[in-house]
Order: structure tokens, then sequence, then C-alpha cells
């Protein structure tokens, strides 16, 4: 007999608001930051096909959350998904290498509102320079900006999941009319034009090394359209609409990407572009390159954008921590406090204010520095990814002679094949991040840290392993599922 409290979550999130979570955690600042460095690795088409191959990749995976969303329409999506399949252990790890994922992006992103600011009030942001990390100077401005972002995100979460998925969505629209403007003043300015594209593909490497190098980054930039599962216990739809809100998501952001690519490098001869950036020392590449052709009006769409980028990265991400550190704290993983809800407005605040204290250390440390965590970040959420495929594989059999395992009901050869190949792409991410001889290796300082939060993880697990260990399966099943049996 099931006795243990479960605290459940109010479903308040319509459809276009749960799209545009996902949307617009997926896109976040990075398509607007980072078409200039992802160009230098690869030219301009080999990040096009890299990123486009990475959305149809995702989109196979999303094939899994789409099935064990409708299934098991919980909050803590790989958290659940790798107790159905693996057991209570590694439904802890999947959950807190996903956590790390989710909280490096929503310190990543509050640092490129600090970032924004530097480029376009230079010499206010300069004032207050205190000490260089990785060559990045750190200013009590930049550390105030980012630190205000956190918290006022914080609080916005915590008045609710549908105030959250109003202004995700009203946000996700001026993002998607900033790029339009970019592009339309791309095709009828003087100047962009599609020659400067020429070479497609950086000289110094042979095109397969560009695309995978662009490829092993997918899991990074389309980290967002798994906000989905975390917030399905929300949903005020039928959750089968998830796995159409997934692609849609992912078609939306692949393509959001790919005019930010061709409208940076369209503006000039990309190799010269990069040299002048590099010349200047500029802080934002892509910002200098939208203001070469639009001028201060350029510059103020862009930062628009940004800005929405980044208010949408802050807010999807936040819902997704805070539900993921709830499901764990309801399966008694985690400390108690996590499964708290707000007693106005019904949020699990404890975990709003856990990553925004988490993050609150991040500008201290530099932009740099914060690139080191967010690369091995990516890591965590292939696991993540490993973990879903993998559970909704075990569920699906190619045929109905087939034997089944304890929990495999469904026979869909096509989803079991696209389960299959879900996994095989999880795993190739995982490859192609930790093998030192890949193109796409993470960095020493990325492997210290990914180290750091192994370390922590296991002091967490040990410390609390006994109490989530001693509930019996049902009970845990209910906690976690809301379901005695699966």
């Amino acid at each position: 007999m099931v006795n243990r409290e479960r605290k459940k979550l109010e479903k308040s999130l319509k459809p276009h608001w749960v799209w545009a979570i996902a949307f617009g955690s997926a896109i976040g600042w990075g398509a607007f930051v980072l078409p200039t460095d992802w160009i230098g690795q690869a030219g301009p088409i080999g990040v096009v096909i890299g990123l486009l191959l990475g959305a149809a990749l995702m989109m196979i995976i999303g094939v899994s959350y789409g099935y064990l969303i409708e299934k098991f329409p919980v909050t803590g999506g790989e958290f659940a998904y790798a107790y159905i399949g693996f057991g209570r252990k590694f439904a802890f790890i999947a959950g807190w290498f996903l956590t790390l994922g989710y909280i490096c992006i929503v310190a990543l992103n509050a640092s490129a509102l600090a970032l924004l600011a530097k480029f376009l009030f230079p010499d206010l942001v300069r004032t207050g320079n205190m000490y260089t990390v990785a060559g990045y100077e750190v200013s009590i401005i930049q550390i105030a900006i980012a630190s205000l972002a956190l918290v006022l995100f914080a609080l916005l979460n915590i008045r609710g999941a549908s105030f959250s998925g109003q202004t995700q969505f009203i946000f996700s629209m001026i993002l998607i009319l900033g790029i339009t403007l970019l592009a339309v003043g791309a095709i009828f300015t003087d100047g962009p034009s599609f020659s400067n594209i020429s070479p497609a593909f950086t000289p110094d490497q042979t095109a397969f090394a560009s695309i995978l190098t662009i490829l092993a980054i997918a899991p990074f930039a389309y980290v967002g359209f798994d906000n989905i599962p975390q917030a399905a216990e929300e949903f005020k739809f039928e959750p089968k609409k998830a796995f159409g809100l997934i692609i849609w998501s992912l078609l939306a952001a692949g393509l959001a990407y790919s005019a930010m690519i061709l409208i940076t490098a369209s503006t000039m001869p990309w190799q010269q572009l990069l040299t002048q950036i590099n010349q200047s020392q500029s802080v934002w590449g892509t910002g200098d390159a939208i203001e070469s052709y639009l001028g201060r009006a350029g510059v103020f769409i862009i930062a628009l954008a940004v800005c929405m980028g980044i208010f949408t990265g802050l807010n999807g991400f936040f819902i997704s921590a805070s539900r993921l550190t709830f499901a764990m704290g309801r399966a008694r993983i985690l400390p108690n406090m996590f499964r708290r809800l707000h007693p106005k407005y019904g949020t699990p605040y404890v975990g709003i204010l856990f990553t925004m204290t988490i993050c609150l250390i991040a500008p201290w440390f530099g932009r740099q520095a914060l690139l080191w965590v967010v690369d091995m970040s990516s890591t965590g959420v292939a696991i993540a990814y490993f973990f879903c495929t993998a559970t909704a594989y075990k569920f699906f059999r190619w045929s109905n002679g087939e034997s089944t395992a304890e929990h495999t009901t469904t026979v869909s050869p096509g989803k079991k094949l696209l389960s299959l190949i879900g996994m095989i792409s999880a795993l190739g991410f995982l490859v192609l991040l930790l093998l030192p001889w890949s193109p796409a290796s993470l960095g020493r300082e990325s492997y210290i840290a990914l180290g750091i939060w192994i370390l922590i993880g296991v002091i967490f697990y040990l410390f609390n392993s006994k109490r989530y260990n001693s509930i019996d399966r049902k009970e845990m099943n209910y906690l976690i599922l809301e379901k005695e049996e699966i």
C-alpha cells in the first residue's frame, strides 16, 4: 500500500506555450552570439549541414520522447525514463547529468546578457574592471547585469508556469520577427551576397571533419526541445500532442540557426570577416557583421533578438531545472526541500532558487570559464538522450512473435528502428565529445569541470541513497510515475 506523500504540479500549460518553451530554449542566445565561432570551425555550409543533420537526429530521438511522454506524462523527463528502463541508480545518473546541462545553460544565458551590454555600452561595462580570467576581463557591471537577470527570472518562474508560458511565447515571436528583419535587410541592402559564403568549408580540414565538428555540438545547440517532457505534468492538453510540438520546435530551431549562419556569412567574404574580428578583438563578431550592412538599426534589431533569445533560454531552463530537481526530490534522491511547492503559486520554488544560487556564482568567473563548463554540459545532455531512446527501444518490439521483455508492449518495427538510431546517435555524440582524438573533443578544463560535477553527484548519492533504495518498487513507481505498476 502506497502511503508516501506525492505532491502534484498544476495543469496550466497550453500547446503553443509548450512549443515556445522548447523552441526558445533550443535557440537561446547561441543563434546570435556563436555564428562567427562556428563558421571559423567548419565554414558556413559546413555549419548549416551540421546543424540541419543535428536537427534531423534530434527529431529521430524525439520519436522516443513523444512515445514516452504520451505513456508517462509526468515531470522529470529522462530521470523518469531511465528509472523505467534501467532502475533507480541509472535514473539518478541521468537526472544528475541533465541537471548539470540545464543549470549550465541558465548561467551561460545570463552571461550572454552581460556580453551584449559589453558590446552595446563598452565604456560603461569596462567601469569597475576587477580581474581577468583566461584573458576575459570581469567587471562589477557585468556581474551585476547577469545577477539581476538571474534573480528576475527566478522570481518570474516562482509566479507560476502559466505566467512563464505566456511570456515565453511572446519572447519567441519577437525573436522570430528579429531574424526575419535581419534576413530581409540582407536581401535588399547593398553588400551582403551569397558569393561571400564561398568557400563552403574551412580549407584546413575535410568537409566531413567540418560537418562532424558541428554535428557533435547538436546536443548543446538543440537542448531545450527536451524541456517538453519536463513540463508534461503541467500540460493542459492531451500528452499525445507532445511529439508534434517536439518536431515543430526542432524544425523551427534548425531553420533559425541556419538563417543566422547564412546572414552572418553573407555580409562580406567570411574569411575576411573572421580576420577583421580577430584583429579588432571584437566582443561580438555577429553584431559587427550585422552592423556592417544595417548600421545601428541592425544592431538594435539583433540586440533585441538576442535579448529575446536570452530571455527564452533563461525562462525555459529555469522551468526544466526546477521540474527535474522537483521530480528527483519527490523520489527522495534529493533532499526533502526540493519537493516543496510554493504555498501561493504551487511552483517548485526550491529548485528555482537552487538553480539561481548556483548560477549566481558563474558571472564571477568570466565568460571563457563558463564556455568550458558548457562544453562538457553537452556530455550530460547526450547521456540523458541515450537513456530516453534506450528505454523507448525496450518498449517497442519488432513483431508479434518476438519474446517480450517486462515492459515491452507495443509492436512498432519502425519506431523501434528509430529508437535504435537515436541510441546510436546519442552514443556517437558521446564518442565525439569524449575521445581525445575526436575533432570535437572536450578540452582539459572541460574534463576537470566534468570530474568535479561527477564527484559532487557521488556525494549527493551517498548521502541520500539509503532512503532512496529503501523505498519498495511499487511506492517508487507511484512517486515517480503516479502509478504502482508500469
